[in-house]
C-alpha cells in the first residue's frame, strides 16, 4: 500500500471552503476571511490564531455547508478524478488532511471515492445553526503532520507522499516520504521554495508519482 495524502481547498477543488461559506456574510466579511486565510496559507499567522475567529464571522448553518459540499464537486480540479482512479490501480490510497470542515467535504469525498477524511467537525443545533467546532489537529500548525504520522503507524505504506497548496501541508516535508506542492490556484513562494516537487495539475503529480511504480 501507498498512502496519497491530498489537502482539500485549493487543491482537489478550485475553492476555499471557508471563503465560500463567508460569501453569504457579504462582501466586508468575506474578504476579511479571505485575508486571514491568505495570512495563515502563507505562514504570517498561525492556523489557530484565524481558525475560530473565522467562525465566529461566518457562523455557517448545516444548510449552507451543503450548498459548499456541492461548489466543491463542481469546481473539482480538472481530472482529479480520472487521476485518482489512475493511481488508485497503481496501489495509491488517497486520504483527505484538511483545515476545512467535514460537513461540507464529506459528500465532495465521496464523490472523489475516498473514504478516509481528517477534517474539522462542526457542531449545530437542531434548527441547522452553527455552534461550534471542534479543535482537531489540522486547526493549529503542525497537525498535519502528527495526522500524517499517526497514518503511517496505521497502515505502515510503502511510501507516503502529502500534496497541498499551503504552509500546514509544507509541514508534512520530512514526515512524507515525499511533499508535493500544488500550485493550479495559488502558488505559494515559501510552498514552490521549499517543496521537494512541485505540480500544477494532477497529471503532473502523476508523472512525479511513477518513480514509485
Amino acid at each position: 500500500m501507498k498512502l496519497l495524502c491530498l489537502d482539500c481547498d485549493s487543491t482537489l477543488s478550485e475553492i476555499e471552503g471557508v471563503d465560500e461559506l463567508a460569501a453569504v456574510r457579504g462582501n466586508e466579511v468575506k474578504q476579511q476571511i479571505v485575508d486571514l486565510t491568505n495570512q495563515a496559507m502563507s505562514g504570517e499567522i498561525a492556523i489557530e490564531e484565524i481558525f475560530g475567529k473565522r467562525l465566529n464571522l461566518i457562523k455557517p448553518t448545516k444548510q449552507l455547508c451543503e450548498e459548499v459540499g456541492q461548489l466543491y464537486i463542481d469546481k473539482a480540479s480538472e481530472g482529479v478524478k480520472e487521476s485518482l482512479d489512475n493511481l488508485r490501480a497503481k496501489g495509491w490510497m488517497p486520504i483527505i488532511i484538511s483545515g476545512g470542515f467535514i460537513d461540507p467535504i464529506k459528500p465532495f469525498a465521496k464523490f472523489l471515492e475516498i473514504d478516509e477524511i481528517y477534517a474539522v467537525p462542526l457542531h449545530f443545533d437542531k434548527e441547522g445553526e452553527y455552534e461550534s467546532f471542534t479543535a482537531s489537529p489540522t486547526t493549529r500548525n503542525g497537525g498535519k503532520p502528527e495526522i500524517l504520522q499517526e497514518l503511517i503507524e496505521k497502515y505502515n505504506p510503502e511510501v507516503t507522499v502529502m500534496v497541498g497548496d499551503g504552509v500546514s501541508d509544507l509541514e508534512c516535508q520530512g514526515v512524507a516520504s515525499l511533499f508535493i506542492g500544488y500550485g493550479e490556484y495559488e502558488a505559494r513562494e515559501k510552498v514552490k521554495a521549499s517543496a521537494e516537487k512541485f505540480a500544477y495539475n494532477f497529471s503532473e503529480i502523476e508523472k512525479i508519482l511513477e518513480v514509485y511504480s
